[in-house]
């Protein structure tokens, strides 16, 4: 970590960051634990990370833009985060656009969802569906998932407002999603963290990439490579670049984005690791592919231009 790289390309950075752990409400930074949380322990994360931290960590090889993930602000209000977001952006330029939160299944769901959408650099949604811990744990119909009814009914209100979905789940509920894709072809469904491929035994990426298959088959969906750190290894090229190769291949050039959910996936990789990763995997590309990849994919779809 913290070696010297240089990048002048323009870029946009579709999964990102921010939290005032001394001014808002995070629970998850400010007390209590996310179980199983998929890098382990996270306390480095229990601090401040706003655009000059940003900045710092990108020296030599800064986004030309960047899309900010809700980051669990407390679920009471969660058009706050979006507010003080807008504030952000307007005083220190970034973020570029926002996808906020809004829960699908609560009763709330459509006077939160007309609120996210006044704001102006809103694009998107995200709420985690439950989802299973494993492949072999993975059921159908649960209650809070992509298949629950009233969960869908929240989510069938995003195309009236113009907002796009992103998804985190893992790969083994990727059934899910083609079928909500499919069942809501006017909304975009965008998946996170590349379907979030921490077995990589023979089995679990042979899983991995039929998952991702499935959803690629629905053209209302797109995928943002990131999130594929493990905890305790080293983020390296030999481990991560035929992966990103992989999701591209399925997803095509044209639906797939550059991210590197920072600061989270800095407990496994400096921003420069992440970065050059990426660039190795699509280095014998075109380079108008590669523009794709790196920023046009990311401005048509969160709508940056």
């Amino acid at each position: 970590m913290g070696n010297v790289f240089t990048f002048d390309e323009p870029f946009v950075d579709a999964h990102q960051h921010f939290w005032n752990l001394d001014l808002h409400p995070y629970p998850w930074l400010q007390g209590e634990t996310v179980p199983n949380f998929r890098y382990g322990d996270y306390s480095a994360l229990r601090r401040n990370y706003l655009p000059a931290d940003l900045a710092r960590d990108t020296r030599g090889h800064a986004p030309a833009l960047t899309v900010h993930i809700e980051a669990e602000w407390a679920r009471n209000d969660p058009v706050a985060e979006t507010r003080w977001l807008t504030a952000l952006a307007a005083a220190e330029g970034r973020p570029s656009a926002i996808v906020a939160h809004a829960a699908l299944d609560r009763d709330d769901a459509p006077e939160i969802l007309a609120a996210q959408a006044g704001f102006a650099l809103v694009r998107g949604i995200r709420h985690k569906p439950v989802t299973a811990t494993s492949a072999a744990t993975a059921r159908r119909g649960l209650a809070g998932s992509m298949d629950d009814a009233r969960w869908r009914r929240g989510y069938a209100l995003l195309h009236a407002h113009g907002l796009s979905f992103d998804l985190q789940a893992p790969w083994w509920n990727l059934d899910q999603a083609a079928q909500l894709a499919r069942d809501f072809p006017h909304t975009l469904l965008v998946l996170n963290h590349t379907g979030l491929p921490s077995d990589r035994s023979d089995e679990g990426l042979a899983g991995w990439r039929r998952a991702l298959e499935g959803l690629a088959a629905q053209p209302n969906t797109a995928i943002k490579i990131s999130g594929l750190g493990r905890p305790g290894l080293p983020c390296t090229e030999a481990a991560n670049v035929p992966l990103i190769r992989d999701a591209i291949a399925i997803f095509g050039a044209d639906r797939c984005m550059f991210a590197s959910n920072f600061p989270v996936d800095s407990l496994v990789a400096d921003y420069a690791t992440i970065l050059r990763g990426f660039l190795a995997a699509i280095a014998d590309r075109p380079a108008a592919q590669r523009r794709q990849l790196l920023h046009d994919n990311a401005v048509r779809l969160y709508r940056l231009a």
